[in-house]
Formats: C-alpha cells, structure tokens, sequence
C-alpha cells in the first residue's frame, strides 16, 4: 500500500510500505475512505514531538471501512463504516476506568501517528478497536464524521469543558485555525456573552465569524484593549490557547480577569514563561491536557441531530494520492486560506 511517512524533521513522503495486519485479537484493519492532516503532523515534522521516529505512517483522523478483525473483537463487522478515533483505550487500566483514555496505561492513549503507524495511508492496523472505532449512521457523510476524530472532541474538553466555559461568559480563543474554530463552535453551546478570536491571518479571522464569534482582533493589534472594553476593564472569564506557541499561551495570561480560566489546547514544542509574579495573587486557573475522546459519542449525536455544522470546516479536497499537496496547502494557510484539507479514495 501506499502511505504517509515520516523521515525525519522536516521531511516526509508518500511511499509504498507493507500492508498492516492484525498484530493483536483486539485489532481491526480499514481501508481508508476519507483522511485529514492535523496541525500536530506539523508539529511532529519540525521536531517537536521527538519520541516519534523515522519510518513512521503519520496520521490519527481517519473514517474508514473495516476489512478484517482480531479474534477479540466483539463489536465490529467486517463492512462497517467507522470513525477511527485520536485516541485508542485499552478499557482496563486505572485511567481507562475513569474515562481518562488519553492517560492509557495499557497501551493505548495517542499512539495512531505517534508511537504506532497512523492513519494517513490506504489502509490502517486499530488498536483496541472495539473502545476505539465508532460506527457511523448513515445520515452523518465521511467528511463531517472526520472532524470528530479529534479536532472537535479536543476543542470541546481540552477547551470549552476544562475552561468551564458558562452562559454570560466573555471568551477568547488565541488562533483561528481548526482548533480555534471549533473551540468557537463548541463554545457557543453555552450561550457566551462574547466570543472574541485572536490571529494572525485575516482570512482565519473572516472564518472564525463564521464559527460563531462575535469579535475578532489581530493579533498584531494588543487584544487586550479590546477585551477590556468588552469586560469594563475585568478582561476575559475563559481564554484557550490554540496554536502551540510560548507567545500565545503568554498573550493568554495577560487577557484573563482575576478569578477567570486559561485553557492550554495548543501542542507546545518550547519553554513557555509562567508570570507567577503577576498572576499569583489573580486566583487564575490554568489547565492543560491531552483529549480523552469521552465526548464523542455526544459530539456525534449532535452532528447527527444536524446541531453542529462543520462543513465550513473544510476548504480543500485532494485525493488519496495527493497527500503531498495536501500537505503543501495545509502548512500555507495565510497564502492558501487552508483550514481543514480531507483526502478520500476515488
């Protein structure tokens, strides 16, 4: 088959490797229908995640067609059309019986794209698929079942659920990339006062409106004017970062009122300053994390109750073979207006 794999910083190639088969009874094979690329595939290609090796498949967000099971799988059918999750759970450990999946300790957690071969290839080996995969309703298309893989569900709890995000809240979301722009959609379930999206790119800008927020700033500008006139001066009751860098998550703690919550979304590959001398006396909460994928099940009971719209989410569609374009567009997104880019077979 073909595949995505890494070879090392800063570069990648879409290659022939060996088909994947089932190493473990809990396993499943798909074939994959419908593929997108993450900013944390950008993050592994300029080093910043160094546990993942050279002659790694890249890729943890994929919707697929299963083609084989192990013996230990119960749940799934060879034919089922599936949404292969981030994050893989074992079930049994410590962390896994708390719904903490992203935390497994038997072998699961983040490992797609990670520490196991990922998505992004013509076919692809599941761990643990029955805790793993989720069947998809007819009614729910690939590529908006694809954005619950893990932009959505990472968004959700990584940012609007641990920034206990609260009716009457005024938000700010620190980039309008994917992340950011479904932290804004997921955010407006609980009805903010404002939601005010920081970034860089004025197209990204333009999409966060279309999101749902209500105010937006470049962040060339100092945002903090405008939150304070939004807040009298308090600044903001939640703010999530959503890019990955020490500017942003620091730009964070200076939006944030006294008493509010800062929540780390982005994948940070450098050291960060933490003002303690200006923020420990502001009874701030900051909060960090790895999605655990607990809220999909809900996310995609929404989606298919047609009360999350993703579809602006995508602006570019390439085929099975074009990921090197895909990823070409993907990592220009102020020259190209990429968002979301999704490869499907013919």
């Amino acid at each position: 088959m073909r595949a995505l794999v890494y070879d090392g910083p800063g570069r990648k190639s879409w290659k022939d490797v060996p088909d994947p088969t089932i190493a473990d009874p809990r396993d499943a094979i798909i074939e994959v229908d419908t593929v997108t690329i993450c900013g944390t595939d950008l993050h592994i290609l300029a080093g910043d995640v160094p546990e993942v090796q050279p002659g790694r498949i890249l890729g943890h967000e994929a919707v697929g067609t299963v083609v084989d099971i192990g013996a230990g799988v119960t749940g799934l059918s060879r034919g089922d059309r599936v949404l292969a999750s981030c994050i893989s759970a074992c079930g049994v450990c410590r962390y896994c019986r708390s719904g903490r999946y992203g935390q497994c300790l038997g072998g699961g957690g983040w490992i797609l794209g990670h520490h196991v071969d990922g998505v992004q290839a013509q076919y692809a080996r599941l761990p643990f698929a029955d805790l793993s995969t989720y069947r998809l309703p007819a009614e729910v298309g690939d590529e908006a079942a694809v954005m619950l893989a893990d932009i959505l569900p990472t968004s959700y709890e990584v940012g609007v659920l641990n920034g206990q995000v609260r009716p009457g809240d005024t938000v700010v979301v620190v980039g309008a990339g994917p992340i950011g722009l479904a932290a804004i959609l997921t955010a407006r379930l609980y009805s903010p006062a404002h939601i005010v999206a920081v970034d860089k790119a004025e197209s990204r800008l333009q999409a966060a409106k279309q999101f749902g927020a209500d105010v937006t700033v470049n962040a060339g500008e100092d945002p903090r004017e405008t939150v304070h006139a939004l807040t009298g001066g308090l600044g903001a009751d939640v703010v999530m970062e959503a890019v990955g860098t020490p500017q942003a998550f620091e730009t964070c703690t200076t939006l944030v009122r006294p008493g509010g919550r800062v929540a780390n979304i982005g994948v940070h590959g450098k050291s960060a300053v933490l003002h303690l001398e200006e923020l420990w006396s502001r009874n701030v909460t900051i909060t960090t994390g790895l999605v655990d994928t607990y809220s999909t099940p809900d996310l995609l009971t929404m989606l298919s109750a047609g009360q999350l719209d993703v579809g602006h989410m995508i602006t570019h569609r390439f085929a099975l073979d074009d990921f090197m374009a895909a990823y070409d567009a993907f990592t220009r997104p102020a020259e190209t207006g990429a968002l979301k880019v999704v490869l499907s077979h013919a």
